[in-house]
């Protein structure tokens, strides 16, 4: 800014602070993008199969691509220098240096761009954007700018925007709406009413949280769809032409037009045991073709007269004999000297804390420490002086120091494993500094807060105010070296658990005599330690060999390194320093940085040691730093990258080199190769190179080898990838308290081919993945921990990482952090790459990154991603030093707590290994063959029949109907009048309230006369005529009832129709309108409020109030009776229509003739043994199905007492159904789903309250749900398990079926075997097959028995296709013989071929006379152990779901149920799902429960576990507010309504990913 004339020093403070922390940020970002540019002159590279110097040119992967800096970026950083004092912190992961190359990302881009892939963005909510640091909304108001990304992304259906929601002018609107919306909260939508729906109550369970949306009608049975939605125009494939959706779907199946690798098999075997395809071996796969190798031997360990016997003697010998030289200089946090530590004052102070140790901790001088006790070491990096006389100090008094990182907080990333290496080491002691113990967190009480997994320890201060001297005759005892351990240093394994390795005395002396070879380490040298001196490099160098050859050591805290990127070298210039102990992250720091001291020198360092030099990726930071800073007198051979390991400790150091003698060669190698385990020079395809340099030889007095990293230790060949294992006596020794991990790690004995083993020493295994190369030099190419072993091939996270940051990562990811890791899904590893956002970066280029990054790891490494997730800046877990916490990253990713703020899923690009699908073959042989073959093969044909219906047992009833001969078998009007004669007074309804309080009763004869009353008045006010449709629209109540039979006198066909929601007549106004327009109603029945609601204003403005039909107040009836009561002339006359919104959004209308009225209510009598003196509890809705036949038929027919609860009252008294059974000892109650659930959720936790109030239901003998779908089974035993307290029987509670066709197919009733659950496998249902197996089971579904099939009933299971009856061991169609079946449709169009089909059908082989009813349902008949009441075995009827529902992928046979009950598991956050599918791609709709921040934490979760458990890819997952997801008053899911709203954009959702 200076060459602008801007004057810095004039800037306000706050300014400058900001332009100080951007330049910190570009200039990280920049180290890994521009930095490594191709060196002038590039050593040659080698062929690992034939040894010796080639010809071809190149560096790393990153010289192969980049290209050079432009000018101006070095200009730029010239011109900072006068502004840049101090470095505000900023961190980053630092384990690797990026160099993968911008030429290579570019061209493997460009072919990508070529293809022309169209990438549908996901559609994110605007309030999303609350949970990121910066919110980027587009303001209000702003123009639209819906241009699409850069050209790399071309898009395939024109005239549509997949610009986000969110990041455009197109935030400011609701989704899918056209004119501007009040931006939703944060927290949820607004409580609106329900959908419209006829069926779904006013306020249910659910309605309070119910989003007002427009939704699309129910679709009439009968009536084609396009008729139904004239308004939703389609094209030819069925996609709306307006919806964004449907083009964002049709993008996203262009991106899966491309083969995945490998391409799956076409046909499933029906008897194969294999749940994972097994991909065939490609046979161009590269395989090792070398020797085997040779242990490599190291230079013999050299016998030196003056080596101390042990460490501690040469540091006492040091203390007494050069007392007054130099040990350690710290510095303070601008850089500069803070103190010195004399090898005297180190002395004496080590011996005073290990007196004070063994003699003054306890009470009287008791001892509390004894020798091999283990003591924790708690020092901040900023204090190496406490740490270096703690550590001696321990030594001296033979006390075994466990150095660990000083706790922050509860919640640090990793505390709780940090607390198991505690734990299993035996720690109770921790040793600190008296300004750390006051940083401690503490409780309120003052104490140290107890750590998160961390026993009880106590905490010692070692300042040395605080220690005593010992008397003059008190000396330390040191012994020779022996094998007892001297310390434990901490490591972290992949899987995050962290673990101590014991290293003894003999081996850290025999590695400070190794390294003191190696270096070549000579007395009274200058050393430079830049690295964390409490474990590895910086403890081995830094504390132990330095004090073995009194080397002066300069300690750079990370802190001051952060303040101050040159103070290192300045510390080498200033004491003339010969060693240096760096990372690639201290040369890059300091590369970025020189500019601002010219007259620096580095001519004194015989030995530049990087310790991370093992890092494929560090040679770039290598030759980088060596071209700035050459200059400054740095010879090429004084850097010496090395190999380490905790186990292992030092593998390998590369020896100061000779100068002017050529550098060592490096190998150009093949990453198709290096991921199938084998070494390839790769001269060709430069984009996919990897450069390695070599990390020198073998340690002196150390043996090594190659070994597989899988499977036994066989050793590899000489062009094998494997793991370098290690004999020496300068090794970790075991993990302290964990023999069974040290066995496989510590005691690794290396095989031959032939499985024999190469002798009887014993090795370490190192972690490092390397191989042996010419003159015996060692090549490391990753670790263990950062392995992904995918579909058999490896890949190393570090790789992944640095090609993620050549993507022009300057616009997108905060500070270059990112972390890649992989999960196990579906029988394979999975990599997830996770970045931190910058807080201004939009929504068009973090999607462009994350594509770009999935393209490029596709080119250069042939491996896709299966997550690729973006979140807010600053907000993973840290190592102590500022990197990315892999393993809790991890953890967060699996638990659902990462919080992204984008994420983008590809599981269709990497999952390779699904099953193959099935293809149905053309059934070759009939269903008689088929029958034959069941029973040739010992299985019955799945049939089940209720009882009789038989004769009337009751003989007082025969006597009695001698005066209504016919009413038994045909009409139930005649019924109620007969009752009124005969019994007047007896009370057959009674209405309760929300307070329990009969509002309304109802006995025979006031049911009578009132419907006398409304007969009359449909004669006179409605002009109606016999056989005219009636509206009944009424609240639940006996004035429903009354006027159904006040139309059955009249001669009426009545339909009940829910009425519509008060606060939401725009959603539920148009059902009641079509039920009225389909069934031709000549008038409506209803009450006085409900009139003038029809009339309204607002119905005004959802349609035509004009077009009503005639409406009757039932409130003022005329007081005279009709002249006749209708008798209709024959029992197959229509009784009345029942009208249902079907779960795939059907309206259906079936006709019940008044023969299938009196069977079916004798069906269940006898089934619920009902008579006159009984009293039942009714808590449904009397609208459909067999709720309105118990509401409202029932109890004319047996007489019994319905206490009717209508459901709507429960939402304002939760207790009301369950005190209602205990107030009036009922014995049998009937419920839906809906109810049940409403009270497990609302009052399960209140059962000791209710129980002190006196509530009972041990009364309850028979609890029935009534429904029309598969029981659900965890709800049915979650109630019984919460109300067995209040005396339920587990016993009581059953479920009934039935369905359009046939009301009531199933009951349990009171008599009989209890239901049966039975577990069936999964796998077997999708192909249309039944296996039994036991519980627990994997891949096991629970089902439960839909109830006893009911007197009168016969049922079948055919197959829907040939329409041939089934075996016991199929899947089939449920077909219904019986009285009481539904006599057909009722449609405007009256179509007789759905009519035929559905209720007069005929199997195709067998029994070809009888008339079967198709229920349109799924099941399978068992006979069981259990007997029925005339002794035979009962055959149990088993609901599997809706044939209309089921859902077809890769040629399976899947149930919604199935995968909502995944979903639903998947995170605490998911309330409720749906699932349904469009153009062959599965969509979840899951409801967010919790904060809207955790919705993109579900994306990757619920791809899982479906995956996981049902072995599908999920191509879109949707996001959206608790109760959009429309439920019906059966508590059953309306998935089509539920798509179509998807589909035309109705649903408002929270965040849409499609995954890729």
């Amino acid at each position: 800014m200076a060459d602008r004339g801007v004057d810095m020093l004039a800037l306000p403070k706050e300014v400058k602070d900001q332009l100080a922390e951007l330049d910190l940020e570009l200039s990280e970002v920049i180290y890994f993008i521009i930095l490594y540019s191709p060196v002038e002159a590039p050593p040659p590279a080698y062929d690992a199969q034939a040894p010796g110097p080639s010809n071809a040119s190149g560096s790393t992967h990153a010289n192969a691509h980049t290209q050079a800096p432009p000018p101006s970026s070095s200009s730029r950083y010239r011109d900072r220098r006068s502004r840049r004092p101090h470095r505000s912190g900023g961190t980053r992961d630092d384990r690797y240096r990026s160099d993968i190359h911008t030429e290579a990302v570019q061209a493997a881009l460009a072919k990508h761009k070529e293809e022309k892939m169209a990438l549908p963005m996901p559609t994110k909510r605007r309030s999303t954007y609350v949970q990121s640091p910066i919110n980027n909304c587009t303001p209000p108001g702003s123009p639209p700018s819906l241009q699409s990304p850069d050209s790399w992304i071309n898009r395939s259906v024109q005239g549509s925007s997949t610009s986000s929601s969110a990041s455009s002018a197109s935030s400011t609107l609701s989704h899918g709406e056209s004119k501007p919306q009040p931006q939703p909260s944060q927290t949820q939508a607004q409580p609106h009413g329900p959908p419209p729906d006829v069926l779904a109550a006013a306020p249910q369970a659910r309605g309070s949280s119910q989003v007002d949306r427009p939704n699309n009608p129910p679709v009439v049975r009968g009536m084609s769809r396009g008729q139904s939605r004239s308004s939703m125009m389609e094209t030819a494939d069925g996609v709306p032409v307006n919806s964004r959706v449907s083009t964002k779907i049709q993008q996203l199946l262009n991106t899966l037009k491309r083969p995945k690798r490998p391409p799956l098999s076409e046909f499933f075997v029906d008897d194969q045991e294999e749940i994972v395809e097994v991909p065939q071996p490609d046979p161009n796969t590269p395989r090792p073709e070398g020797r085997q190798i040779i242990p490599v031997k190291g230079e013999p360990l050299g016998v030196v007269s003056n080596w101390p016997p042990a460490l501690q003697a040469a540091l006492a010998r040091w203390g007494a004999t050069q007392g007054k030289s130099p040990a350690l200089t710290a510095l303070d946090i601008t850089g500069k000297s803070l103190y010195t530590l004399t090898y005297g004052k180190l002395w004496s102070r080590s011996v005073k804390l290990a007196y004070t140790l063994l003699n003054k901790l306890g009470p009287k001088n008791e001892q509390v420490l004894k020798p091999g006790d283990r003591v924790a070491l708690v020092y901040p990096n900023s204090d190496p002086g406490m740490f270096w006389v703690a550590f001696y100090g321990c030594l001296l008094a033979e006390v075994i120091p466990v150095p660990i990182e000083v706790p922050l907080s509860r919640k640090d990333a990793g505390s709780s494993q940090v607390g198991f290496l505690l734990g299993s080491c035996g720690v109770t002691l921790a040793l600190t500094s008296e300004i750390c113990l006051k940083g401690l967190p503490k409780t309120p009480t003052g104490e140290i807060l107890q750590f998160k997994g961390w026993p009880q320890l106590k905490w010692v201060v070692t300042d040395s105010k605080y220690l005593t001297k010992p008397g003059k005759d008190w000396q330390p005892h040191i012994p020779t070296a022996n094998t007892d351990p001297a310390y434990i240093e901490y490591k972290a394994s992949k899987e995050g658990t962290v673990m101590g390795v014991a290293v003894s005395k003999v081996a850290m002396l025999t590695h400070c005599q190794a390294l003191t070879q190696a270096c070549n380490y000579c007395e009274g040298e200058t050393l430079v330690n830049v690295l964390d001196f409490k474990k590895d490099m910086g403890l081995w160098h830094g504390v132990l060999t330095s004090v073995m050859n009194r080397i002066h050591t300069i300690s750079v805290p990370y802190a001051v390194m952060k303040a101050c990127p040159l103070s290192w070298v300045q510390r080498v210039h200033i004491h003339k320093a010969r060693v240096a102990l760096v990372k690639c992250r201290d040369l890059h720091w300091a590369m970025m940085a020189h500019r601002e001291q010219r007259d620096t020198s580095l001519a004194s360092l015989r030995m530049l040691i990087v310790a991370d030099g093992a890092n494929p990726w560090s040679v770039s930071s290598c030759d980088a730093f060596l071209n700035v800073f050459q200059i400054h007198g740095l010879k090429p051979e004084v850097i010496c990258p090395c190999a380490t390991s905790p186990e292992a400790m030092t593998v390998a150091i590369r020896r100061p080199g000779v100068p002017g003698t050529p550098l060592p060669a490096r190998a150009i190698l093949s990453m198709g190769g290096l991921s199938h385990g084998v070494i390839r020079v790769n001269t060709e395809d430069k984009n996919s190179a990897l450069t390695v340099q070599d990390v020198g030889h073998v340690m002196p007095g150390a043996l090594m080898c190659i070994v597989k990293p899988e499977g036994p230790p066989q050793l590899c060949k000489t062009d094998e990838i494997g793991e370098i294992v290690v004999n020496s006596r300068a090794g970790g020794n075991m993990y302290y308290g964990l023999p069974g991990v040290t066995k496989n790690t510590f005691e690794v004995i290396p095989v031959n081919a032939l499985g024999a083993p190469i002798g009887e020493i014993p090795f370490v295994r190192s972690g490092l993945l390397g191989f042996v190369g010419p003159g015996s030099l060692i090549f490391v190419v990753g670790k263990n921990e950062g392995l992904l072993m995918v579909s058999g091939r490896r890949h190393n996270a570090d790789d992944l990482v640095a090609t993620a940051l050549a993507v022009e990562p300057v616009k997108t990811v905060y500070r270059g952090r990112i972390a890649v890791f992989s999960v196990t899904v579906f029988y394979d590893e999975r990599i997830v790459v996770v970045a931190e956002q910058r807080p201004d970066a939009s929504e068009e280029d973090s999607f462009q990154w994350m594509s770009r990054v999935l393209q490029a790891i596709d080119s250069i490494h042939q491996v896709g991603l299966y997550c690729l997730a973006l979140v807010p800046a600053n907000t993973l877990p840290k190592t102590h030093l500022g990197g990315i916490h892999i393993f809790e990253t991890k953890q967060h990713f699996l638990d659902g707590n990462l919080h992204p703020c984008n994420i983008l899923m590809c599981p269709h690009t990497c999952v390779t290994n699904l099953p193959k699908p099935r293809q149905k073959q053309p059934v070759g042989v009939g269903p008689a063959s088929i029958m034959v073959g069941n029973l040739v093969a010992g299985k019955r044909i799945a049939q089940a029949a209720g009882r009789d219906l038989g004769m009337i047992e009751d003989q007082d009833l025969i006597r009695k109907l001698r005066m209504w001969p016919t009413m038994m078998h045909q009409f139930l009007s005649e019924a109620l009048q007969w009752r009124a004669q005969t019994d007047p007074d007896h009370c057959l309804y009674v209405l309760l309230n929300a307070k329990g309080v009969a509002v309304s009763t109802a006995t025979c004869v006031q049911l009578h006369k009132r419907a006398e009353k409304i007969a009359a008045a449909l004669t006179e006010k409605g002009s109606i005529n016999t056989g005219d449709n009636v509206v009944l629209l009424y609240p639940p109540g006996i004035d429903l009832i009354a006027s159904f039979y006040g139309c059955l006198y009249a001669g009426c066909v009545p339909v009940t129709v829910r009425p519509p929601h008060p606060q939401n007549l725009a959603a539920t106004l148009p059902t009641v309108r079509m039920i009225i327009d389909v069934s031709k109603a000549a008038c409506i029945l209803t009450t006085q409020n409900l009139m003038r609601i029809l009339r309204s204003k607002e119905a005004a403005a959802t349609l035509n109030i004009k077009t009503w039909p005639t409406i009757i107040d039932t409130d003022d009836l005329p007081r005279h009776r009709p002249p006749t009561i209708y008798k209709p002339p024959t029992a197959e006359m229509i009784a009345y229509l029942d009208f249902s919104v079907s779960t795939t959004g059907m309206l259906t209308g079936v006709k019940i003739s008044h023969s299938a009225v009196s069977a079916l209510c004798r069906s269940i009598k006898l089934q619920c043994e009902l008579y006159s003196s009984r009293q039942i509890a009714i808590c449904l809705d009397p609208y459909c199905g067999l709720g309105f036949v118990l509401w409202c038929l029932a109890s004319v027919y047996s007489g019994h007492q319905s206490i009717l609860i209508p459901p709507m009252e429960l939402e304002s008294c939760l207790p009301l159904w369950l005190s209602t059974l205990s107030q009036y000892r009922i014995r049998d109650t009937f419920c839906s789903y809906s109810v049940m659930e409403l009270c497990t959720k609302g009052i399960g936790t209140q059962t000791e309250i209710l129980k002190a109030r006196g509530l009972n239901l041990s009364c309850v003998r028979s609890c029935v749900v009534i429904a029309e779908e598969r029981p659900r089974l965890a709800l049915t035993m979650s109630f019984s398990k919460l109300f067995k307290d209040l005396g339920l029987s587990p016993r009581a509670v059953s479920t009934a079926f039935g369905s359009r066709v046939n009301l009531a197919i199933c009951m349990q009733g009171t008599t009989g075997p209890d239901p049966s659950t039975v577990y069936v496998d999964m796998k077997s249902l999708r192909h249309d097959r039944v296996r039994l197996v036991e519980r627990g089971a994997p891949q096991s579904l629970p089902l439960m028995e839909s109830g006893k099939i009911l007197p009168g009933v016969r049922v079948i299971i055919v197959n829907p296709e040939t329409r041939g009856p089934l075996g016991d061991s199929h899947l089939g169609e449920i077909w219904i013989n019986s009285p009481h079946s539904a006599s057909g449709y009722y449609t405007i169009y009256g179509e007789e071929s759905l009519q035929a089909d559905h209720f007069n059908t005929k199997l195709s082989f067998g029994d070809p006379t009888t008339l079967w009813a198709r229920t349109g349902y799924l099941g399978f008949v068992k006979r069981t152990e259990l007997l029925d009441a005339a002794g035979h075995r009962h055959d149990a009827l088993f609901v599997v779901g809706s044939l209309d529902e089921t859902l077809e992928l890769r040629g399976l046979r899947y149930h919604p149920i199935d995968i909502e009950t995944s979903v639903s598991r998947a995170h605490r956050s998911i309330a409720e799902s749906a699932v349904f599918t469009w153009t062959n791609l599965l969509v979840v709709v899951a409801e967010l429960c919790g904060s809207e921040q955790d919705a993109l934490d579900l994306v990757p979760l619920v791809t899982n576990v479906v995956l996981e458990e049902h072995h599908l890819i999920v191509g879109v997952v949707v996001i959206v507010d608790p109760g959009v997801i429309p439920i019906n008053s059966r508590g059953e899911k309306q998935r089509m309504h539920l798509r179509d709203s998807f589909l035309a954009d109705q649903l408002d959702p929270i965040y849409v990913a499609y995954n890729m």
